[in-house]
């Protein structure tokens, strides 16, 4: 009987796919399948609630289904794409922790899902016979018929003899599948298709029993192993191994303590801009947090991977460690501090939101290896909760269209910061209300540049910018009239109706 309904269930998914999505770009046509799609997953008593962490899933997953019609940007698309994929992989492993397995069991699952489909059906029985028994007796027939129309149409290419012999049934063959194919819709067809390989990826579940065993004897915390001695074997010693580590954080913390001097007066209190160009401000402190994060976090995992976290005299030990991790989350407020001077001057862009980000989920993950020294926990520890940070923090930048933030962060602060036209001009139709300004405007704006930024000449000009604009504004009203309501999206909606009023 699960069969029975899990196969039902597909057909209905399918359909139902095929109706909001043929012929129709993304709106809010996702949003609605998605909704049917839970609430019969709770009638049905199947949505998955075992977990704490998979009703967090469900919650990002309704965030981000609401986001990619409220602010419909690529990353709202593109977030709750990878929620939808990890949430299948937890429903069919419910007791996994750590995300990247759930995710790497959803990708098995894809192509499990398509034969466990086919399985299915061809058992399904027909007048008492199972399906396999007629595509067998189909296949006796239709397989020579398609080796004979391959091998006609080759000597009918190779030969033109064999070809004037038997011309005249070629154009008859040619003649009937163009009359056949005009009663098939070949784009509807292929949305069939894809409803009903997506609809077996939801629906038919199968949990890879390798990748649950293997996930399943992994631990939080650090156990204390006994180690024998081996005849003719000679191992480093904890005392050995706990005086390097001193040396070594010792040495670390007076080099980083040096640096993170050198940028507070430098970056924090002393910096002073003078028109240059401040991309290799930024990137060079990210690229030296990176490398001393990716270090200090090794230096730590290295030492504390096991016995020497139980050795009764690390207490310096792990105070150095809490320094010098406290010092790498100061040169992450520095790079910050560098790319708020970026902003400053050369205002928003999106790897310039990254960098913000990106520093956020570094603080964090130096808090975590914090937590992992103090209370003694393993490297799966880390892992898992690092990558549930980043699923949050994604989550909620799906709540911001940077778009249209962007395009009226940059204008407002055009007195200030360089505004680069052709960044700009290629941004989301949601944002050419803030990107639809006059001339007027736009010669003002590139006059003053020019006294603060002399390269500006180099860019796109007022002129080229304006007519650019007001051919995607044209483009774009034309668009949104042929739009239908299962594409709709409240963004573009309010800049329609913006720009139809000026």
């Amino acid at each position: 009987m699960k069969t029975k309904s899990n196969l039902l269930a597909v057909f209905a998914s399918t359909a139902v796919m095929t109706l909001l999505f043929y012929r129709q770009e993304m709106g809010i046509n996702l949003f609605l399948f998605e909704l049917l799609l839970l609430l019969w997953l709770y009638l049905s008593k199947q949505l998955p609630l075992e977990t704490t962490l998979q009703k967090l899933l469900i919650i990002g997953l309704i965030v981000t289904s609401a986001a990619t019609v409220l602010v419909h940007s690529i990353l709202s698309y593109v977030v709750h794409y990878l929620l939808f994929i990890v949430l299948i992989g937890l429903w069919s492993s419910p007791l996994f922790r750590m995300l990247p397995l759930a995710g790497l069991q959803a990708f098995l699952q894809f192509f499990v899902a398509q034969w466990l489909f086919f399985k299915r059906m061809v058992s399904k029985k027909l007048n008492g016979k199972a399906l396999s028994y007629y595509l067998r007796k189909a296949g006796i027939f239709i397989v020579p018929l398609i080796m004979v129309l391959i091998f006609f149409s080759m000597y009918r290419t190779a030969s033109p003899l064999f070809d004037s012999w038997f011309g005249r049934t070629g154009e008859w063959i040619s003649k009937a599948f163009d009359y056949l194919m005009q009663y098939f819709d070949s784009p509807i067809l292929v949305t069939i298709f894809w409803s009903l390989i997506f609809s077996n990826f939801i629906l038919l579940h199968h949990s890879n029993p390798h990748l649950a065993r293997f996930e399943k004897q992994l631990t939080e915390d650090i156990q204390r192993q006994r180690k024998k001695k081996l005849i003719g074997f000679k191992s480093t010693s904890l005392k050995t191994e706990h005086k390097a580590a001193l040396v070594m954080l010792v040495a670390l913390n007076m080099l980083i303590l040096i640096m993170n001097i050198s940028d507070v007066y430098w970056v924090w209190f002393k910096f002073e801009w003078d028109g240059q160009y401040l991309k290799q401000f930024v990137h060079e402190g990210t690229y030296l947090l990176i490398f001393s994060i990716m270090v200090s976090i090794g230096i730590v995992l290295f030492y504390f991977r096991g016995n020497l976290n139980f050795y009764k005299k690390n207490g310096l030990l792990k105070k150095l460690s809490y320094i010098w991790l406290a010092q790498n989350a100061l040169l992450a407020v520095s790079v910050g501090i560098r790319n708020y001077w970026y902003i400053y001057y050369y205002a928003l862009a999106y790897k310039r939101i990254g960098v913000i980000l990106f520093l956020l989920l570094t603080l964090y993950g130096l808090y975590s290896v914090f937590v992992k020294v103090r209370k003694q926990k393993t490297v799966f520890y880390l892992l898992r909760v690092n990558f549930n940070t980043l699923l949050i923090l994604l989550t909620l930048s799906t709540l911001v269209n940077w778009d249209s933030y962007i395009s009226r962060f940059n204008f407002a602060h055009a007195d200030r910061s360089f505004v680069h036209y052709d960044f700009l001009s290629d941004m989301s139709y949601a944002s050419l209300p803030y990107l639809d300004k006059s001339l007027k405007e736009l010669h003002e704006i590139e006059q003053s540049q020019k006294e603060r930024f002399p390269t500006v000449e180099q860019y796109m000009q007022s002129q080229e910018f304006y007519d650019h604009i007001q051919e995607r504004k044209s483009d774009f009203i034309s668009i949104w009239k042929r739009k239908s309501l299962l594409e709709w999206n409240l963004p573009e909606y309010r800049a329609y109706r913006q720009l139809i009023k000026k």
